[in-house]
């Protein structure tokens, strides 16, 4: 195997197909399928319809991945896959597939944690992640603070959402608007003609009375019903209602606690980097605010195209895994849709007692 390992991503953990090919820390090719049209119809994810536009999209945007990337699957030296979290079904179609292809090439598989790989992505984009760094993770269903030391072996939980994460309440508020799904770039897009200081909607878990036992957890399900109660108010009192100012509101309010948590973790660890990751992470105000508030720390995100779920981030984190002579997956690594972050690389098998821990015990 040469010194910079040709990996194969495949991440199917929600409505995305994603597949793409890493030559160490390169990028040769991404290529994504996505069925967000589809589930758009819905308002949301539905979990039996994900499943089955993997299936459909799957042999497409593999043999588009490998031509674009102009090698060929004989070429692989490791097959990386999203074993969880995520929909159970939908990340069944992944691991089936990367199981059948490292049986038929003889590879290795490495089953891998989907937030770790939102983490190792960023190795595409700035080279080697300095250690130890802090990552804030903010996607559809995961809100988090990590302490990442190494991102193929210990990766520890600082903090994490208690009920809605940070892209469920933009789905759920802008349900409330009338905008469409997914919320979050539509809100991006509208909250450029609002004022965020027109409303002063909660940050939540940020009070005084907060720190002992929730410094570093994020909580939006507060902020969303804010929103519901102020438009109501609003209605029943035969107020305008101005959706930009609303959105821009709202978003500020988002950006301001995650923003603020992420330079807690960082303040509180002594720690100089912080990582950004997940859809959220591709937020136009939660972008600027770190530029504003963050510039004595280094701050890296990833462009937009790698902040979304991808067959990069998968590769990315398979072709790390393998640099370091980590311990690939054994046979059956199944599908676990709680997979808890500080579980790098499952062994096999759909329980705890058949996984490797992330300290490698």
């Amino acid at each position: 195997m040469s010194h910079e390992p040709l990996v194969l991503g495949i991440e199917t953990s929600c409505d995305e197909t994603g597949i793409a090919l890493v030559r160490g820390r390169t990028l040769l090719f991404d290529a994504v399928a996505s069925s967000v049209d589809e589930q758009a119809r819905f308002g949301g994810v539905v979990p039996e319809v994900a499943s089955r536009a993997h299936l459909e999209a799957f042999d497409a945007t593999l043999d588009r991945a490998t031509t674009e990337a102009g090698v060929s699957l004989s070429d692989v030296d490791a097959i990386a896959v999203t074993s969880g979290p995520g929909l159970v079904g939908a990340l069944l179609v992944g691991v089936s597939a990367a199981e059948g292809l490292a049986v038929a090439l003889d590879r290795p598989i490495y089953g891998v944690n989907h937030l770790a790989a939102h983490v190792a992505v960023d190795r595409l984009v700035h080279g080697d992640i300095p250690e130890p760094a802090i990552a804030l993770l903010v996607s559809g269903g995961h809100t988090s603070l990590l302490r990442v030391d190494d991102v193929t072996l210990d990766v520890t939980p600082l903090g994490a959402t208690l009920d809605d994460a940070a892209g469920e309440a933009f789905d759920k508020v802008a349900r409330l608007l009338g905008l469409p799904f997914p919320g979050g770039p539509h809100i991006d897009r509208v909250a450029h003609d609002g004022d965020p200081s027109s409303i002063d909607f909660p940050r939540g878990l940020t009070s005084p009375r907060d720190d002992a036992e929730h410094r570093l957890d994020f909580s939006f399900s507060g902020l969303k019903t804010a929103v519901v109660r102020w438009l109501r108010a609003q209605e029943e009192a035969g107020a305008e209602i101005r959706t930009a100012d609303v959105a821009a509101a709202f978003q500020e309010a988002v950006a301001d606690v995650l923003v603020t948590k992420a330079l807690r973790a960082c303040e509180d660890s002594g720690i100089g980097t912080l990582i950004v990751g997940g859809v959220v992470a591709a937020n136009s105000r939660l972008r600027a605010m770190l530029g504003q508030q963050a510039d004595h720390l280094d701050v890296r995100i990833p462009p937009p195209s790698l902040c979304t779920d991808n067959g990069a981030m998968v590769a990315a984190l398979g072709a790390a895994l393998v640099e370091r002579g980590r311990a690939p997956s054994a046979p059956g690594i199944g599908a676990d849709s709680s997979l808890p972050v500080h579980e790098i690389v499952v062994a096999a098998g759909f329980t705890s007692q058949a996984r490797v821990s992330s300290k490698g015990e």
